[in-house]
């Protein structure tokens, strides 16, 4: 049977909504603020077969990714393996790809007894029993970075299953709130499990069969027609890390090869840097999320993910880069070259989509983490994970956003200040602007911020920042934004300058500034041509 194009619609909303009903579940149920403030989480729901139904708003690195571990799971153990009431766990690093705190929760969905689909979260656990609480940035191998889980039932028809549970919850610093937040993903699940069988009670299999199907052609027509109108040809752009935190003198390279041939797109990531000592490295799923990402800026920007979406695409990643990590690499802080990835995407392309491109944005997440053995106030450990916003890239047309979280993190949010001061020991003295720190140019790039904190009491800091190597590039002559810029004690004689750094002792009363990047400029800039100053003083 075919649908009617309404019906086919009101389907279409409804599997979105569902995955947004999900969404705001794990949100409203999660103990830390790192998923209910910083919404470092995605979910979908997927088919039988594992293809996208509807993806809710979240972190777009995840991107036609979480149903990699519901394909390993089947893979590994047969179909046979899914029952209902059951909920898995996945965070292995080399199948899911991202860091270990990164935890994918899944439960197959079942009506009428027969198998239609899987409900899927991934989320942020604050901990995960690695040498350093929250995470370790000069990590060298997996071993050092926590609990690893292959496909793992947590709850088994219906029941949690306490064994496992007992696993993890003596294996983290903060089993408390740790088994919340997968209590959360868990709830997730069931809402997905309710959503989906809603549908197919109110519409029927049939229906909701042929309606999929009519959705994925839709947006694989679509997609495939888009990718024919780049003239055929080969595109190629190089960028660089700064360093892999262990060897502080040597930029990786990041390089991205793209052939289009008619309606078909091949994105070569075989010449990236081979796998690195520090915690750079992913598995090849993350590299193929990132790959996505960037592919969907420029293709298919407004249409919502679904099976239909990267069939005209082909990844390739060399196994042993840092992009296609082996055991045992470290694979703690994956994103910093996904990010690079995605603007080198849009880099590459530029002379064939002018019209469509933008230049590079800030580029990372920036962390900045603190941890200590006894708040102050509580008496308990602590620890906080924050991602730092910055500036976007200009395009043809306007200005670049000031104050956006990066580009892999999507519908991430940075902490508010009085989150951060009512939780953890630290005043945030100043959050603002880092005006002129865009790049200039006919459209000029957004601005990073600076975001001061004075130390409430002695505890670690650990910082990853990125892009100083590779600051956001401009495009079609306009220029590059600001790096990044991050002191210690700013304006005394014991002023450190520093972009990484794994629990550095720091005092109660030391000052930490940070000053992220600026996106890079459009155009060549107009008037004199003097170009806009950089005013990392303030």
């Amino acid at each position: 049977m075919t649908p009617s194009p309404v019906t086919t619609e009101i389907i279409r909303s409804a599997l979105i909504q569902a995955a947004e009903d999900m969404n705001m579940t794990l949100i409203r149920s999660s103990y830390t603020p790192t998923i209910y403030e910083g919404k470092d989480c995605a979910v979908a729901l997927l088919d039988r077969e594992h293809r996208v139904l509807g993806q809710s708003s979240g972190l777009p690195i995840f991107l036609g990714n979480l149903e990699e571990c519901t394909r390993h799971t089947e893979a590994e153990f047969g179909a046979g393996v899914w029952q209902p009431g059951d909920v898995w766990v996945l965070n292995d690093s080399y199948l899911g790809g991202t860091h270990l705190n990164d935890c994918t929760v899944y439960a197959p969905i079942f009506v009428g007894g027969e198998l239609v689909g899987f409900a899927a979260s991934r989320a942020h656990w604050i901990d995960m029993g690695s040498k350093d609480p929250g995470g370790s940035m000069d990590s060298t191998t997996i071993y050092q970075e926590g609990l690893r889980m292959g496909p793992t039932r947590i709850v088994v028809g219906g029941v949690e299953n306490a064994d496992v549970l007992r696993l993890i919850e003596t294996n983290v610093r903060f089993p408390y709130v740790t088994l919340g937040d997968m209590r959360a993903q868990v709830a997730c699940a069931r809402m997905g499990v309710r959503r989906l069988g809603e549908l197919f009670s109110r519409y029927g299999a049939e229906t909701i069969d042929a309606a999929r199907a009519e959705i994925f052609a839709q947006t694989e027509r679509m997609e495939r027609q888009r990718v024919a109108e780049i003239p055929d040809g080969t595109y190629e752009a190089t960028g660089y890390l700064d360093n892999d935190a262990i060897d502080l003198d040597t930029p990786l390279p990041v390089t991205v090869r793209i052939t289009v041939d008619g309606e078909r797109m091949t994105i070569d990531l075989t010449d990236c840097a081979d796998q690195a000592t520090g915690p750079v490295n992913c598995g090849r799923a993350q590299a193929v999320s990132a790959a996505r990402v960037g592919y969907k800026l420029l293709i298919s920007p407004s249409v919502s993910l679904n099976g239909g979406s990267f069939v005209p695409l082909e990844v390739e990643v060399r196994d042993g880069s840092m992009l296609g990590a082996r055991l045992p690499a470290a694979c703690q802080y994956y994103y910093s070259s996904l990010g690079m990835l995605i603007d080198l995407v849009v880099k590459a392309l530029a002379p064939a989509m002018p019209e469509q491109v933008a230049a590079a944005s800030y580029g990372d997440s920036m962390i900045v983490q603190f941890a200590g053995a006894v708040h102050p106030r509580t008496g308990e450990p602590f620890v906080t994970l924050e991602a730092t916003v910055g500036g976007w890239g200009a395009w043809r047309g306007g200005d670049g956003e000031t104050a956006l979280i990066n580009n892999v993190n999507g519908s991430l949010r940075d902490l508010p200040i009085e989150v951060v001061e009512t939780l953890y020991p630290v005043r945030v003295n100043e959050y603002r602007i880092r005006e002129g720190s865009g790049g200039a140019g006919e459209w000029r790039g957004g601005d990073g911020v600076v975001r001061e904190y004075t130390m409430e009491a002695d505890q670690d800091l650990s910082l990853w920042w990125e892009r100083s190597v590779t600051p956001a590039w401009g495009a079609f002559g306009g220029e590059a934004g600001a790096p990044p810029r991050v002191v210690l004690n700013p304006g005394t004689e014991h002023a450190k300058e520093m972009l990484k750094v794994n629990s550095l002792r720091v005092r109660k009363g030391d000052v930490l500034r940070c000053e992220s990047g600026g996106g890079g400029g459009y155009g060549a800039p107009s008037g004199s041509g003097v170009p806009r100053k950089w005013l990392s003083g303030t």
